[in-house]
């Protein structure tokens, strides 16, 4: 009998690779950080034996759902501005709010208030897009969670940057202070269209293409910046980031609200994923993305949270379940069904991030990112399809437990590497300091 790190015997797992597959009655074996076997309960109880072993009789176990567009410290800007359009609430509200409050310890801060919320969500994998790239990373790696760092570039001085030179020149510092560390990598993270220059995507670009860094930026979200566009540069903001070299299969662009067929075309052709994000979209009054049509159009597409700030929430199940809805919208019941958006937010993501060959999947060789969804409750009974349930009827309250990298992260919903309380603490202290400024 083979002995392994940690046994995990689950009442269904769904490796989502194949889409739609359920496995009634598996186990999931893992030795260090890697899955080593997927096998029947019963064959595995009697192949292995384990240091610590786990029964979920009535859970789903999942590869960790992977979040593609967030701004984690902004948790401690939640629910600061409400029912704002983008524009206003950026200009009026959180960037005067950044101003006064940004800094090192409140990223830090903020960033592990988010991933506590992630993770006790099921969320294993963060795309963020923020400043302080030091204090992201730093927070990444006491939460023990795959975090990806987007390294935030802007035109415009702010408390961490005086222009776009200064911005670059701290993401390159960043990311060679962080090579070598497993759960954390970074990308190149111009904001947006409206706040980027020619000079200063070319730049991104060739920076991208020596360093072997992704690009993350917002784009189309809103018909105000298309028009903005149109008026600067005489074309849309999609044409123009062509035109300059930005659509490749290395960009990750956020949103894209706002497309006509012709651009879905362009993105599918220049192999560009999407972040969806519908809860943001909706909030802001942004719109509703044409997520089929770019699945249909075969464009990789993962989902997204975006920042508490603008949510007000980190809960990538509430996102799932608006994706396959708000996909329905046109009149198609058969649009994005559950298999399908569960997909989205595990491998999609992980492929986007250029993760596919490490997690997404449940998958012998892959990389122990799991979560357990806790299906007993009165509120997901009767079971006659696991995956309908996640997606449809499953709250992030039902998540039991979570691994990344095999270590356990959240065991019967308490977080083993973040202290709750003092997380609470802190938000609670931030929080008087922003009402008072």
């Amino acid at each position: 009998m083979q002995t392994v790190d940690t046994l995990i015997h689950a009442r269904w797992v769904i490796p989502v690779a194949p889409r739609g597959v359920v496995l009634d009655n598996h186990s999931v074996a893992i030795d260090g950080d890697k899955i080593i076997a997927l096998l029947p309960t019963s064959e595995a109880k009697g192949r292995y034996s384990a240091r610590h072993e786990h029964q979920l009789a009535e859970h789903a176990l999942i590869p960790g759902l992977v979040n593609l567009h967030g701004h984690s410290a902004m948790t401690l800007l939640r629910g600061l501005a409400d029912d704002l359009a983008l524009m206003d609430w950026l200009n009026h509200h959180i960037w005067p709010a950044e101003k006064r409050h940004l800094s090192d310890e409140f990223v830090f801060d903020g960033t592990c208030l988010a991933m506590a919320e992630m993770l006790r969500s099921g969320t294993t994998t963060v795309n963020d897009m923020y400043f302080f790239h030091d204090a992201v990373a730093r927070a990444g790696l006491t939460a023990r969670m795959r975090t990806v760092v987007g390294a935030s570039i802007l035109e415009f001085p702010t408390a961490y940057g005086v222009d776009a030179e200064d911005y670059l020149s701290k993401a390159i510092s960043s990311r060679d202070r962080f090579i070598g560390e497993p759960l954390v990598t970074f990308t190149l993270a111009p904001h947006a269209p409206y706040t980027v220059s020619d000079a200063t995507f070319r730049r991104v670009v060739t920076l991208a293409e020596q360093l072997e860094l992704g690009v993350h930026c917002h784009i189309h979200e809103t018909e105000e910046e298309i028009a903005g566009s149109l008026k600067e540069h005489g074309r849309r903001p999609l044409q123009r980031l062509h035109e300059l070299g930005l659509l490749t299969p290395n960009l990750i662009a956020a949103h894209m609200v706002h497309t006509t067929p012709e651009e879905i075309e362009l993105l599918a052709r220049q192999g560009v994923t999407i972040a969806h994000n519908p809860a943001s979209n909706m909030k802001l009054a942004s719109g509703i993305a044409q997520i089929q049509a770019m699945r249909d159009a075969d464009i990789a597409v993962g989902i997204g949270t975006d920042g508490a700030a603008s949510n007000n929430k980190l809960d990538m199940f509430a996102e799932m379940r608006l994706a396959a809805f708000l996909g329905k919208v046109g009149g198609n019941p058969k649009a994005l069904p559950a298999a399908e958006v569960l997909e989205m937010a595990t491998l999609g993501g992980a492929r986007a991030l250029g993760m596919a060959d490490q997690i997404g999947s449940i998958t012998p060789g892959k990389q122990a990112d799991l979560a357990a969804v806790d299906l007993s409750a009165l509120e997901t009974q009767p079971c006659y399809d696991p995956i309908s349930h996640l997606v449809y009827a499953a709250g992030r309250e039902q998540v039991s437990d979570v691994w990344v990298a095999g270590k356990a992260l959240l065991q019967s919903r308490e977080l083993t590497t973040l202290n709750q309380r003092e997380l609470v603490a802190k938000a609670r202290w931030w929080g008087e300091r922003v009402a008072k400024a």
